[in-house]
């Protein structure tokens, strides 16, 4: 099985890649929503958050202190960033491969809007 961010991660499709060591790979959303818009993944597939085992317990850590590391080199982690790990549909995952958006550079407003009833 592959998946459109595993071919990133192997060089197959052209990215602007920003960090990249054994465990993940950050690279600039191509469709960005903040000035500041990088996807983190695992550089192993793991098609959702309830995929993660114990055995995956290391790269789970790293996509966030690569976040961390991401957002200083950005300039961003002083005034705020945001983390967003969408999970299955009614979570708006769209590629299920495991990938951390990482937005900043601007306000963002509330998380969710709330429902009209």
């Amino acid at each position: 099985m592959s998946t459109l961010f595993a071919k990133i991660v192997r060089g197959e499709i052209p990215a602007d890649i920003i960090y990249q060591d054994d465990l993940v790979t950050a690279f600039r959303d191509i469709r960005p929503m903040a000035p500041s818009h990088i996807l983190i993944v695992p550089n192993r597939i793991i098609p959702t958050v309830n995929d993660l085992t114990e055995a995956d317990e290391r790269t789970a850590g790293r996509l966030f202190l690569a976040a961390a590391h991401i957002a200083k080199q950005e300039g961003i982690d002083e005034d705020g960033y945001r983390l967003i790990i969408n999970v299955n549909e009614h979570g708006g995952q769209e590629i299920f491969h495991l990938h951390m958006h990482l937005v900043g550079g601007r306000p963002l407003g509330p998380m969710l809007r709330k429902n009209k009833k």
